[in-house]
């Protein structure tokens, strides 16, 4: 099916996320007026893919970048569904690539642990042009988002597979093959923030429950109390990568760059010790990057919480490489190095460095590491799981992250 646009209504412009091969991509526009000579900048809000803690591995480059800045363009770029077409044939198209013009924003499928699915042999499940996002141009800058989204002929081509069917009114409206998934959370995105519930996004922007199965031809019942609105701390999953939506005022409530540094060398300068080999440990600078441990790093048993530096007794091969025994608690478990969680557009408050997920060992404040551990993230076609929201890794034990016990210096 083949759904036809018209660039020449002045609808809501939108942010439209597509997969070329290995890749999603997205488009964003609003609808309305152009903007005036003089009038200042407006930003609608933030895209930020979960994963990445901060920075593409290869780095944020164009189109392609771990977080991404939705602001009020000069002329208005909407695109509002005008006529359909039913088409026999498949059609033979160069469409769905990054490189078109229209295209706002590049998204790579991300593995659990962090970094992508790379490489010819590497399937991506995100759909071509997988979402669009649509916001207005005048306060209060609704931001909406659909599934699918037009290329640069202006067309939405739904696959043979996918879902679709007529509305009352006489619309066509269909699913994504994998489909969009939407969660909202309950009280925003704050230190009193709980998981909401998932929901499927329509061509047309209906909310739905979700489908047996991602790309089961049979689509969920209609939820008319929910809309497709965007809030903050909304959650969008592509089945492959997941974005966390940040408006302006959200992230005014967030901590910056500049705090969480303060807060590294507030920690340093606390001189927390090993408390066996007596040494100071100390978080390494985040312009080093991730890249091997260095002998000061923090290291943690992430049953316990006790923090140590490196050493190699206590391995419990038989239980696994990584399974080390406490020495202070007698616990058995993973045994990793600490990390700073650095994209700060994920934490709900600027509290203290004071727990890291399970088993990963990314280190944040106590309301963002609840909040992420009982979150639980899309995975394949049906399962969910909670993961670290800095490098996507799954998270592990009864509650998925654990307070960190640092020793003070005897001295």
């Amino acid at each position: 099916m083949v759904l036809e646009g018209n660039p020449e209504v002045g609808s809501p412009r939108t942010s439209d996320l597509q997969h070329p091969g290995n890749n999603g991509s997205c488009v964003l526009s609003s609808p309305g007026e152009d903007v005036q000579p003089g009038e200042e900048p407006i930003k609608y809000g933030e895209l930020i893919v979960l994963g990445y803690n901060g920075c593409l591995a290869s780095g944020d480059k164009g189109r392609r970048r771990s977080r991404l800045a939705l602001s009020r363009r000069p002329h208005a770029n909407g695109v509002k569904p005008d006529v359909m077409h039913h088409i026999s044939t498949p059609l033979v198209s160069k469409i769905g690539r990054s490189t078109e013009n229209m295209i706002d924003f590049v998204v790579t499928d991300t593995s659990p642990g962090g970094g992508t699915t790379e490489g010819p042999s590497a399937q991506s499940t995100i759909s071509r042009y997988a979402c669009r996002i649509l916001c207005d141009r005048r306060p209060p800058y609704t931001a909406r988002i659909y599934a699918a989204g037009f290329d640069a002929s202006s067309n939405i081509f739904l696959g043979e597979r996918a879902a679709k069917w007529r509305t009352p009114d006489g619309l066509m409206d269909g699913l994504t093959t994998n489909g969009v998934l939407v969660m909202h959370p309950a009280g925003g995105f704050s230190e009193d923030s709980a998981p909401g519930v998932w929901r499927e996004i329509s061509v047309c922007g209906n909310v739905y429950t979700l489908r047996d199965s991602r790309s089961a031809q049979q689509r969920g019942k209609l939820v008319e109390n929910e809309s497709n609105v965007l809030q903050d701390g909304s959650l969008i999953d592509l089945c492959g990568a997941t974005l966390l939506w940040r408006t302006p005022a959200g992230l005014l409530r967030a901590p910056t760059l500049k705090q969480l540094e303060a807060q590294r060398q507030e920690a340093n300068a606390a001189r927390p010790q090993c408390p066996v080999g007596l040494s100071t440990l100390a978080f390494p600078s985040p312009a080093r990057g991730r890249t091997a441990p260095d002998k000061q790093q923090p290291w943690v048993y992430v049953r316990c919480g006790h923090v140590h530096g490196y050493h190699g007794w206590g391995c419990r091969r038989e239980r696994g490489p990584q399974e080390r025994e406490c020495p202070l608690c007698r616990l058995v478990g993973p045994y990793v190095p600490l990390w700073l969680g650095q994209e700060a557009g994920l934490c709900l408050d600027p509290g203290p460095p004071s727990h890291a997920f399970a088993p990963c060992g990314h280190v944040c404040s106590e309301k963002t590491a609840r909040y992420w551990a009982q979150t639980p993230l899309p995975h394949g076609t049906h399962a969910f799981h909670a993961a670290c929201p800095f490098c996507g890794a799954w998270l592990t034990g009864e509650h998925g992250c654990v307070r960190l016990i640092f020793q003070g210096p005897l001295d």
